[in-house]
């Protein structure tokens, strides 16, 4: 079946400054899930000028003991790649995000978009669709996509969090 969530902001930033805090977000002792960041390809692209990234992510494992007692999700961490499209001149930056981990029993998977906003040119807006599916768990697919509906949710706002804590040291306070 699978669950999806939604999530819009917009930071009363300028696009630059957005995405140099996005790109520079983890690790960060605002958010101890997220122990590494590596990026395991970047290219520009010389007639358009997109940097094209590939980044995989070291996260704790954060799912519930008792749910853990299966051997499948009894690992002390998860991978995450993320694939993201950054173009300077549309101002625009695209990403696609997986998981590694456990691909034969779920998928998730988040598409986000930062870009200029159309009604201020020194704010920006963001965009995220998050998405999880879950198979070959039998009767705890049900309980494990409702359990990954919720921590994306509250993902979401907590990386929106550590966003705004950035900006706030790196560009003081937001523009009105």
């Amino acid at each position: 079946m699978g669950v999806a969530v939604d999530v819009k902001k917009v930071y009363h930033y300028p696009f630059h400054e957005v995405v140099s805090s996005y790109l520079n977000k983890y690790p960060t002792p605002l958010e101890k899930q997220v122990t590494d960041i590596t990026t395991v390809e970047q290219l520009t692209d010389p007639a358009t000028g997109i940097v094209y990234r590939r980044r995989i992510a070291t996260c704790s494992n954060v799912i519930p003991s008792f749910l853990r007692k299966s051997g499948i999700l009894k690992v002390s961490n998860v991978y995450l790649e993320e694939e993201s499209w950054l173009d300077m001149k549309a101002r625009v930056m695209t990403l696609k995000s997986r998981c590694l981990t456990w691909v034969q029993y779920a998928s998730m998977n988040e598409e986000s978009v930062y870009r200029e906003c159309k009604d201020n040119p020194n704010w920006t807006e963001f965009s995220q669709r998050g998405t999880i599916a879950i198979t070959g768990a039998g009767l705890l697919n049900c309980v494990l996509e409702t359990f990954a509906q919720r921590f994306l949710k509250q993902g979401a706002k907590k990386s929106i969090a550590i966003m705004e804590t950035m900006l706030r040291e790196r560009c003081g306070c937001p523009f009105s």
